[in-house]
């Protein structure tokens, strides 16, 4: 793996960067116009005083970055990592493709580059790098963190090996063990102290895993494999405990994609919703949703779910039309805080993006020009 090296040649090309960074700072104005439904983002909140944006990067430019928005200031800082780490390469790495805050730090997965940048959470100044083979999404628990791993090169391949989670203890940030999963395996979820992996099988098309991996955390082994569904990517756990899992389908329209709930006391699947889901993410007992068009042409939607119903709410007014008026809808988060919905918009995956704001009854806030591929969220506590 190339390591990012200093030389003096960029620190003076980023001391210039630090000074156009510093006078780019901008307050972000409430949306413009005649509808009704438009608020100012002038929240008083005890709990989150802003959110990082990491934005992804088109696979191969190397150009995942962070910006941050503050909710105290109502100000929006552009590329932030490089601002505030001169002394590093440019921006953060090649496809940005998870991003979590735990206790002081803050952890970026790195897809491509094959590591987890770790970072102060209060001011994004660089700490460390994790070393990870094509490294996919992170969780914690209990002073580790876990970490999906594809396990080998970005490539379609039907003799791909099996992935596997890397346990990181968080205090060193050392790997202290690894553990093989299915393949090409993607989100996670804990419950009642297990993690439940979901494995996609991605780059071994037509052939796609469809198992959840079910490791017991006090002894880090696989304890079940729960047959699922193929291709899985998304996972997440409401209050109860109950896991919602997400299935790309085939791309072939033999199986289509939906969304399915899974017990993790019986380990087995109890229901299924014919939802196609591009991204998601749980706040309580609600599930919001924001579709995918893997098989059609039909326009975005923002749902919510709730997850001991299962009833669903469509989208209000305001959230219908931006999400008919953006190019590529892709990234989505929910301040838990206030429940401020964050919704990006990717448009052709090689301009800057935009970051949409909406209060939790669904009236647009305020609207952010972002980087390459806005698409992941942490939410920054006092």
């Amino acid at each position: 793996m190339k390591k990012r090296v200093f030389s003096f040649i960029y620190c003076i090309l980023s001391l210039l960067t630090i000074s156009l960074s510093q006078t780019a700072c901008r307050r972000i104005p409430p949306i413009s116009n005649d509808d009704p439904e438009v608020i100012t983002p002038s929240d008083s909140l005890a709990e989150v005083i802003g959110v990082y944006i990491l934005n992804e990067g088109n696979m191969g430019g190397n150009k995942a970055s962070l910006d941050y928005y503050s909710y105290t200031t109502g100000e929006f800082f552009s590329n932030i990592f490089l601002s505030r780490n001169p002394q590093m390469t440019k921006d953060l790495g090649d496809v940005g493709n998870d991003i979590q805050i735990y206790g002081s730090k803050m952890y970026a997965v790195i897809n491509c580059s094959n590591l987890i940048e770790v970072m102060h959470a209060e001011n994004a100044l660089h700490i460390g790098e994790i070393e990870i083979p094509n490294c996919r999404y992170i969780v914690f628990d209990k002073g580790y963190a876990y970490v999906t791993s594809y396990a080998g090169p970005v490539e379609m391949n039907p003799n791909a090996r099996r992935g596997y989670v890397a346990k990181i203890d968080t205090a060193t940030l050392s790997i202290v063990d690894t553990l093989l999963v299915g393949y090409q395996p993607e989100q996670m979820a804990i419950v009642n102290g297990r993690l439940f992996v979901a494995n996609s099988g991605g780059y071994m098309a037509p052939n796609y895993d469809n198992r959840v991996s079910v490791i017991n955390l006090a002894t880090f082994k696989v304890e079940k494999e729960i047959t699922v569904a193929p291709n899985l990517h998304r996972i997440a756990t409401n209050s109860q405990g109950k896991l919602f899992v997400s299935s790309r389908g085939d791309y072939i329209d033999v199986h289509k994609p939906k969304l399915f709930v899974v017990d993790p006391t019986t380990n087995k699947v109890t229901d299924s919703m014919n939802i196609s889901v591009g991204n998601m993410c749980m706040l309580n007992d609600t599930l919001y949703v924001l579709t995918a068009n893997f098989y059609s042409t039909n326009k975005t939607r923002l749902l919510r779910i709730n997850t001991n119903t299962l009833q669903t709410q469509l989208q209000s007014k305001a959230e219908s039309i931006v999400l008919a008026q953006s190019m590529t809808p892709y990234g989505l988060a929910v301040n838990p805080g206030n429940g401020d919905i964050f919704v990006s918009d990717a448009k052709t995956y090689v301009v800057p993006g935009m970051v949409y704001c909406f209060s939790r009854e669904g009236k647009l806030k305020f609207s952010i020009i972002a980087g390459e591929i806005p698409a992941h969220f942490a939410f920054l506590k006092k």
